[in-house]
């Protein structure tokens, strides 16, 4: 679905795996399911934001409606409660937050103004 969306999707089958891709860079957002091989969900997205605090993480999770434990995702989402439309959104929103708006900043370079991060 994200694909179709024009994202560049990497997916991997343990969290191990998914965290040294992520030390590899160029990675704008991670999506976790809660229950992973190896270490969870929530460990994977601990670790990535000792990282790269600025990286964006959702984290699914099949199991629960409401998680109650405490964790570093910026969005948690229960399969099932929430359809496509809105995990796309929160993606969106969550790159945006990230990244800034598009269209401010090419009208900001357009006109000559530059920002300082």
């Amino acid at each position: 679905m994200l694909e179709t969306r024009g994202y560049k999707v990497l997916a991997y089958s343990n969290a191990e795996d998914a965290l040294e891709r992520f030390k590899e860079g160029g990675i704008d957002l991670v999506l976790a399911d809660l229950v992973m091989p190896g270490f969870d969900g929530t460990k994977l997205v601990e670790l990535i934001k000792i990282f790269s605090p600025e990286t964006p993480a959702i984290l699914l999770s099949a199991k629960v409606r409401t998680y109650d434990r405490e964790n570093r995702a910026d969005v948690f989402l229960s399969k099932g409660m929430y359809g496509p439309a809105e995990l796309l959104d929160r993606i969106r929103l969550l790159l945006v937050r990230k990244r800034g708006p598009k269209r401010l900043r090419v009208r900001a370079a357009s006109a000559g103004v530059s920002s300082a991060a």
